[in-house]
């Protein structure tokens, strides 16, 4: 029997509106163990831009840290990201949520001027130099337009976050629920997710498709 496949995650914090979105996020894990593969869990141990109350929207005066709180999510089963070795997995996936745009990247804040976590950055570098596919739901696909530059990938419809990744270089595709943009030149997998306005089930179709056509590259 052939060894399982085995995926890294990255995680960006826990909770949609200051860290990972825990649908994308959770579903993500279910869509790989559900293909037969398996997965290990990733975290930047830094603070995080700042900490949202999830019931009223409004900013918290207090602190956080990205790998704790998305140990939450990972049941503490989960490694500093830059422990992350690329030669010991088959593929990269970035769930998504705000903490892409805010804790693995500026991107929130700076739009296409933004930087990006150097551990972020590090992984997706060396997974394209090891020719290994990357998947990024939601909003990550502009964290990893930032870092590639020349990258086609999709996140769903919303014309500001596309004009952004134009200006960062890349090529943006329009799409709706559940469609998978594939940049063969990167092997770079994006699906919009939460950037289109979706139901769980719709997630749940975004994440699976996004897994399942990475799998079939490796």
């Amino acid at each position: 029997m052939s060894e399982k496949k085995k995926i890294a995650i990255v995680l960006s914090g826990n909770g949609v509106y200051d860290g990972a979105e825990i649908h994308e996020a959770t579903i993500t894990m279910l869509a790989i163990a559900q293909q037969g593969a398996s997965y290990e869990l990733f975290a930047p141990n830094v603070e995080q831009a700042h900490v949202i109350n999830h019931l009223t929207g409004e900013e918290m005066p207090e602190k956080r840290n990205v790998l704790i709180e998305a140990a939450r999510i990972a049941r503490g089963n989960i490694a500093d990201l830059n422990t992350y070795q690329a030669n010991q997995f088959d593929a990269l996936v970035f769930p998504g949520g705000f903490g892409a745009a805010k804790n693995l990247s500026t991107f929130a804040f700076e739009g296409p001027d933004c930087s990006v976590n150097p551990d972020v950055e590090k992984a997706v570098k060396e997974t394209v130099a090891a020719q290994k596919p990357i998947g990024a739901l939601c909003i990550s696909p502009a964290v990893i337009t930032r870092i590639l530059k020349d990258v086609e990938v999709t996140i769903g419809q919303d014309s500001g976050t596309a004009g952004a990744i134009e200006k960062m270089g890349g090529k943006h595709v329009n799409t709706t629920h559940g469609e998978v943009v594939h940049d063969s030149k990167y092997n770079v997998y994006t699906t919009p997710c939460y950037m289109l306005d979706a139901s769980i089930d719709q997630i749940a179709d975004g994440a699976t498709n996004i897994i399942k056509a990475m799998l079939k590259a490796i």
